[in-house]
């Protein structure tokens, strides 16, 4: 979804005979949305009459190649790389043009809105307000000689020099936030105190055009120029708008039942990871409780950390629009908590659901009743199948990870080390998931030996259900406990639920089977087949698959039935030799 904004600008020449001003604006193309909209207003230096030339090359150069650089990159880098590579030219035109006193200098203010957040680049004394809430707040300072005598003397321009300090500056948006960008013909002439009165004269242009034009009416002896954007709707929330957040904002201190945190008070601490802390919060106003997750503050310094929370937010944001919505955990803006304050600190919060989660009901249990258990796996497919769809990887599915709210709805917990495709590198490389449930292909373990150790995919995902729903079943896993310093070990194929529970029938053995197979070729491939089969039941059974050769279980194991005989050869041998008697 594109941005809902309102731009508009106007530039006048007024008493000087060259209009060295120059502003543009652009909006994304069809498909790119994601790089936002950005507009850039510059004031040339008249040096030889080329201050026009560098403002205008400046602009246009910056505001185009920007959709140029890579999506993936911050925006204040993607904004550094357009305006250096542009300075250096520019500087190097004005060098080669010294001898001829014909150089060009400008100022730049630059304004990129992306996502939920907006960056600024700033070279010089044009600048840039943000009106919020009825109230002024500047953005930029002016690079300017502080002596009242030099105060229009700039000591930093884009192509006095190869060396450019820009200053970059970034924050968040919210709906209502006019931003002012103005030539200093006009911040000059009009005092700051009378700038916020201009807001209500209408749409963004006739703001801008009365902006420019009060400017010359109060005599302003230079050209003015003004750029007004009105932030009317706001795009969907970017991963880089989280990022933002989590880089920004303190993590809170380690809470105990009690404390409080943005006027929501700790009722529980629900788990302790050594990473991450989970509490139950109740909002006192409401008796409605939440789950509030963010990191151990011994994590405080670790921005990997950080960006894979930031990631958990944003993909829990994403998923609410999706078809999974129903069995995921609704997750709160990271900013405006629903009690309406503002948070202080960096962590997420979820709704709180009672009932309990699927590990908890086999603690208390040992085992669920077989409906019951395939009605688990089937809710947990279709959301699998929704995340597979909007290429979401889960990583981590097992019963602590189901939660059975106490409405019979079956949701999906902890989206931390999902993949989707915009991960960070660092998650995108971890080794995640719980050792027990993760598939032979993670281990190395291919269907015809061992292998390289291969990436996460939905697969992945299908197996762990196949290993949970085992595990519902019969209390017990089909390869056995793996712990975390161990390696998976397929060198048997996994009993039979039904030999453990005989009330297992037995089609529902073969799609158990089928769905923790050692060799994946033998396993479902996607979710929508797996929750097919489950369906259907007993009136189409599917086949039990096929026994796994011993020496695709064990590679190993024709050299070991070779030992043997060999040993047993040689001790033979040795009795002949030794305690026989010799004709």
């Amino acid at each position: 979804m594109a941005f809902d904004i309102d731009i508009g600008f106007t530039s006048l020449t007024g008493n000087k005979g060259v209009n060295e001003d120059f502003c543009a604006a652009m909006l994304p193309e069809p498909g790119r949305e994601g790089f936002g909209a950005i507009c850039a207003i510059a004031d040339g230096v008249s040096t030889g009459g080329k201050g026009k030339e560098a403002a205008q090359t400046t602009v246009m150069s910056l505001v185009q190649d920007y959709f140029g650089t890579q999506e993936t990159w911050d925006t204040t880098v993607a904004l550094d790389r357009v305006i250096s590579a542009h300075n250096n030219w520019l500087a190097g035109v004005n060098r080669r043009r010294a001898a001829s006193d014909e150089c060009g200098l400008t100022t730049l203010t630059a304004l990129v809105m992306r996502g939920q957040t907006y960056t600024l680049a700033h070279v010089g004394d044009t600048r840039a307000y943000l009106l919020r809430a009825g109230q002024l707040e500047q953005l930029t300072t002016d690079h300017c000689n502080p002596h009242p005598d030099f105060k229009h003397q700039l000591i930093r321009a884009v192509g006095a020099d190869e060396r450019l300090i820009v200053d970059y500056s970034q924050g968040d948006l919210q709906i209502g936030d006019v931003f002012i960008l103005l030539t200093d013909g006009v911040h000059g002439s009009i005092p700051e105190r009378r700038l916020r009165q201009f807001a209500n004269l209408g749409d963004a242009l006739q703001i801008s055009q009365a902006l420019a034009e009060s400017a010359l009416d109060l005599g302003s002896q230079d050209n003015a120029s003004a750029i007004v954007v009105r932030v009317l709707g706001l795009q969907e929330s970017h991963l880089r708008d989280e990022e933002f957040t989590a880089h920004h904002l303190p993590i809170p201190s380690k809470l105990k039942i009690g404390d409080e945190i943005d006027g929501l008070i700790v009722t529980s601490i629900v788990a302790d990871s050594g990473v991450n802390l989970l509490y139950q919060v109740r909002d006192p106003q409401t008796q409605k409780l939440y789950a509030l997750k963010t990191l151990h503050p011994s994590r405080e310094r670790d921005n990997e950390e950080r960006a894979m929370l930031a990631h958990e937010a944003w993909l829990a944001k994403r998923m609410q629009t999706s078809r999974a919505a129903d069995h995921l955990v609704h997750l709160y803006s990271l900013l405006l908590l629903p009690t309406g304050k503002i948070s202080q600190s960096f962590y997420l919060l979820y709704d709180w659901h009672a009932g309990q989660t699927l590990q908890q009901a086999l603690q208390e249990r040992g085992k669920l009743e077989v409906q019951e258990a395939v009605q688990a796996a089937m809710a947990a497919l279709k959301a699998l199948g929704a995340m597979h769809r909007q290429g979401v990887i889960h990583r981590d599915i097992k019963p602590s990870n189901l939660h059975l709210g106490e409405g019979g709805v079956l949701r999906v917990l902890d989206l931390g080390v999902a993949l989707s495709g915009h991960e960070p590198e660092s998650l995108r490389s971890l080794h995640a998931g719980t050792p027990s449930y993760i598939n032979p292909e993670q281990f190395g373990y291919a269907g015809n030996g061992e292998g390289q150790d291969q990436a996460a995919d939905e697969s992945s995902d299908l197996y762990a259900l196949g290993v949970t729903l085992y595990q519902l079943l019969t209390g017990k896993l089909p390869y056995g406990e793996v712990l975390p310093y161990q390696t998976g070990r397929y060198f048997r194929d996994p009993t039979p639920p039904s030999r453990i529970q005989p009330e297992v029938p037995v089609w529902l053995d073969h799609i158990v089977l089928k769905a923790v197979a050692r060799d994946h070729k033998q396993r479902f491939e996607t979710a929508e087949e797996f929750l097919l089969a489950l369906e259907r039941g007993a009136s189409r059974p599917i086949h039990a698959p096929m026994p796994t050769p011993l020496l695709q279980r064990d590679p190993a194991s024709l050299w070991k039935v070779s030992f043997a005989v060999s040993l047993l050869f040689n001790i033979l041998l040795i009795i002949w030799l030794l305690f026989l008697p010799k004709s």
